[in-house]
């Protein structure tokens, strides 16, 4: 009998071949990209910008999203890939922003949690 997997190596492995699409189209575009798995387990892509630094980008399942920070300017729905990679490309082209990553966390149970009860 197979085993099913479960619904968050499902997800991850959704995150996956969006980043793994998204990589592809911006190495076509000379673009340096390295599909990476975080310290916590989640995939990313490593891309380089224009002044050789690095940034990653992430999924946000929930809410459709690449995400590189926590800026507004800093995440692109992936529901329109051609959008999504011509607006990193144009970030890592202009250079990502000083300072460090910031990261983007949304906590889905403690939005749910405020409407219960």
């Amino acid at each position: 009998m197979p085993t099913s997997k479960t619904v968050k190596e499902q997800q991850r492995a959704y995150a996956e071949r969006l980043l793994t699409a998204l990589g592809r189209e911006l190495a076509e575009r000379d673009v340096t990209v390295v599909l990476v798995v975080d310290q916590d387990g989640r995939p990313a892509l490593d891309v380089t910008d224009s002044r050789c630094r690095m940034r990653r980008v992430f999924v946000q399942l929930p809410f459709c999203w690449f995400y590189w920070g926590d800026q507004g300017d800093e995440r692109v729905s992936f529901l329109q890939m051609p959008a999504a990679v011509d607006r990193i490309e144009r970030a890592a082209r202009e250079g990502w922003r000083d300072g460090e990553q910031g990261e983007l966390s949304i906590d889905l149970n403690k939005m749910l949690d405020a409407y219960r009860g």
